[in-house]
């Protein structure tokens, strides 16, 4: 395999950066119409704030309505509407399944994306994928692009209005980007675009974690009182930029594919994808037998800021067996990222392992 590393074409990220959204699309070359899939809330939010940046530069625009759901259906009505007003760049907002589903319109169109994550809750905005929801909520299909979005443009203030549990959940998803690199790293599986990992992306991807560790709780506290601090900035940049170059480029593992299986169970639809892959992170640990300090590190670090670390903090219980069991075979089908392991993963592995990570996180 060759090696490979990708990346959005210009990020952007700081205070009130949603005021320059115009000024930066016309930086890298952009064009309208230009479709904007956002929430009504999100509309609510920085509509003004859109008329008056995309009019200082004479871009064109017409707002679309996102429902909630990244899945075929949602997919397909963003596309009619981008169709009808022959957009030329799509602008997704909000949080990580609005900016997937204008990653799916965009790309199924042939034209520009641009990514204004109002979250910082997960690693999705810089990524050149969608994860695409079934209509009960499970995860349906992964979607591959050719291309990294065109822009990435973060609003600190406005992540800095969103609720903590949001931005702790970004640091969920950011919490396995290294431990998933490294076990790809190791046994030389493909990473998401299917070649070697660069010591690039593997650095970024330590970074990431180091970041999470020493900013973490800093930026949850941040968030409380809705203040934009350099420790917010650095966990944003984290949660966004270095977590999503780090998985995509770095790769995946067991911990993604435990989420996976964790959206099997009802009571998990209540939680939010970081902190399933939270969670599965510490099941990738145990299958692997990491040292116990490693473990501990993450148990503490997660406990800190709010991560769950038991099965009950997702929506199961150790003692609902076939729940369980349903749960480890969805994370052991083919074409999971768990089989980037150096061994063979089984649902028996997967089953034992969540419940040797959820009594260990026990005390």
């Amino acid at each position: 395999m060759l090696s490979i590393f990708c990346s959005p074409s210009r990020y952007v990220q700081g205070p009130d950066a949603s005021r320059h959204l115009g000024t930066q699309m016309r930086a890298v070359g952009l064009e309208g119409p230009v479709f904007v899939l956002a929430s009504a809330r999100v509309e609510g939010l920085l509509g003004a704030t859109w008329a008056e940046s995309f009019a200082e530069v004479g871009l064109d625009y017409v707002i679309g309505r996102f429902g909630g759901e990244c899945s075929e259906d949602e997919i397909a009505l963003g596309l009619a509407a981008a169709t009808a007003c022959k957009a030329r760049s799509v602008v997704g907002v909000g949080g990580g399944k609005a900016l997937d589903a204008a990653r799916a319109v965009a790309s199924r169109l042939g034209i520009s994306i641009v990514n204004c994550p109002t979250l910082a809750s997960s690693d999705a905005p810089c990524s050149a994928l969608s994860v695409v929801y079934a209509a009960d909520g499970t995860v349906d299909s992964y979607q591959f692009y050719p291309r990294n979005p065109d822009l990435v443009l973060v609003d600190t203030s406005v992540i800095a209005r969103a609720p903590r549990r949001l931005l702790v959940s970004g640091m969920g998803d950011a919490l396995a980007t290294w431990f998933e690199a490294r076990t790809v790293i190791e046994a030389r599986s493909p990473n998401q675009v299917k070649g070697l990992t660069t010591a690039s992306a593997g650095a970024l991807a330590e970074l990431c974690y180091r970041t999470l560790l020493a900013d973490g709780l800093a930026a949850a506290r941040s968030v409380e009182v809705q203040a934009v601090t350099p420790a917010l900035e650095r966990l944003v940049e984290a949660n966004t930029l270095l977590s999503g170059l780090g998985f995509e480029s770095g790769g995946l593992a067991i911990a993604h594919s435990v989420h996976n299986g964790i959206t099997t169970a009802p009571g998990s639809h209540a939680y939010l994808h970081g902190e399933k892959v939270a969670f599965g992170l510490l099941v990738q640990l145990v299958a692997e037998g990491r040292p116990t300090h490693e473990i501990d590190e993450v148990i503490a670090f997660s406990t800190s800021v709010g991560l769950p670390t038991r099965l009950s903090q997702v929506g199961m219980s150790a003692n609902a067996i076939d729940e369980l069991w349903i749960a480890a075979k969805r994370t052991v089908e083919p074409g999971e990222t768990a089989h980037h392991e150096p061994f063979e993963v089984t649902a028996e592995l997967i089953y034992d392992a969540m419940l040797a990570a959820d009594r260990y996180a026990a005390g």
